[in-house]
């Protein structure tokens, strides 16, 4: 039987020599991509890795802690802005910029946490849209953050430009490898936070709160915390969101990238940090690649359009991407409630007892 023996062996890494080698195989995949891969691809990856950033974020949130947010695009608007405004108003390098960027949407995050100490369920979910709106808001009608025009994200320099070092990241396979790297940290970040007692805490919380408080665990600390650590996430993604668009205004902060990104994590798999990436790599690659060009879908695109043509108009074939993405939410929660973390584990579970 694998049993644990002490505390290091629940915290490793790399539980056994055949996860470190999947892991390595893995890793040396993603970093290798630009090799056979054309470099249009690039643009897609780096919205995927941004996602999985968010999304990781967002289920520590709602899945490990039990508190339901529909505010969360507030927080990618609050990264994008923040580390943009930082480097243009201040001067401040990127490096320095990105953390700050996450720190700043961490601190609106605990203002927001600690209406959850009170509120549960559906109030809690009215208070965070509430947020998320009030943001949208906020940057669209301050001139101070480009109103509705929009605001034009500065040169990505790695460097310290002020000490007379320079590294501009012009392409979107250089953004790639920046963005793969901070994913990978604030992945592992995420695992291991898991497995300390703030993470044994948020899971507690999440199964009963008033037996979390009888045994000792202060509500209002982790209640709030959970809000800040999953907003400097949400802020870290709208950080590099902002880069990799180039040019951003609040129009794409809306209500439906919240909704978006809670789904993501619920089909992906809540409670599960695998999940939160399966799920965001899944919606990302449908929603900017294969539904957002109904007409160039292989085999049924030409149906579609027959079917748009004869009952619904030219515009509405475009609502066919929620159509489709909707059904296949439905249907993963229908067969499979544990999304596709379940899915994963019904795999691993075949191959570890085939052919029996």
């Amino acid at each position: 039987m694998d049993m644990k023996r002490n505390y290091y062996e629940d915290i490793q890494l790399f539980e056994s020599k055949v996860v470190l080698f999947w892991s390595t195989v893995f890793l040396s995949f993603l970093f290798s991509l630009p090799l056979f891969l054309p470099g249009y691809h690039f643009y897609l990856l780096n919205l995927i890795l941004v996602h999985v950033i968010l999304a990781v974020g967002l289920n520590i949130l709602v899945g490990y802690t039990g508190q339901i947010s529909l505010g969360h695009a507030g927080f990618f608007a609050i990264g994008a802005y923040s580390a943009a405004l930082l480097m243009i108003k201040l001067q401040i390098p990127f490096v320095f910029a990105l953390p700050l960027a996450g720190f700043i949407a961490a601190f609106f995050g605990f203002i927001l946490g600690l209406p959850a100490l009170r509120l549960e369920g559906p109030y809690l979910s009215i208070a965070t849209l509430g947020f998320g709106l009030t943001v949208l808001q906020i940057i669209g009608h301050w001139d101070f953050f480009g109103g509705r025009t929009g605001i034009q994200a500065p040169p990505l320099d790695i460097g310290l430009p002020q000490l007379g070092f320079s590294f501009v990241l012009e392409t979107d396979l250089s953004k790639y490898y920046l963005i793969l790297i901070v994913t990978i940290l604030l992945v592992i970040a995420a695992r291991n936070l898991m497995k300390t007692r703030i993470g044994r805490a948020f899971v507690a919380i999440r199964d009963s709160d008033i037996a979390a408080e009888v045994i000792g665990i202060n509500l209002t600390i982790y209640k709030t915390l959970s809000f800040s650590i999953s907003a400097f996430y949400a802020g870290i993604a709208g950080a590099l969101f902002g880069f990799v668009l180039g040019f951003f205004n609040p129009e794409p902060f809306n209500l439906i990238l919240s909704i978006i990104f809670l789904v993501m994590i619920v089909v992906g798999g809540l409670g599960s940090i695998l999940g939160a990436i399966l799920g965001a790599t899944l919606i990302t690659y449908l929603q900017f690649s294969l539904l957002k060009n109904i007409k160039e879908m292989p085999y049924i695109g030409d149906f579609l359009v027959a079917v748009s043509n004869q009952w619904f108009t030219v515009v509405g074939l475009e609502n066919f991407s929620s159509i489709i993405m909707g059904l296949i939410m439905i249907a993963i929660i229908i067969f499979e409630p544990m999304g596709m973390y379940g899915v994963w584990l019904r795999i691993k579970k075949y191959w570890r007892t085939w052919p029996f």
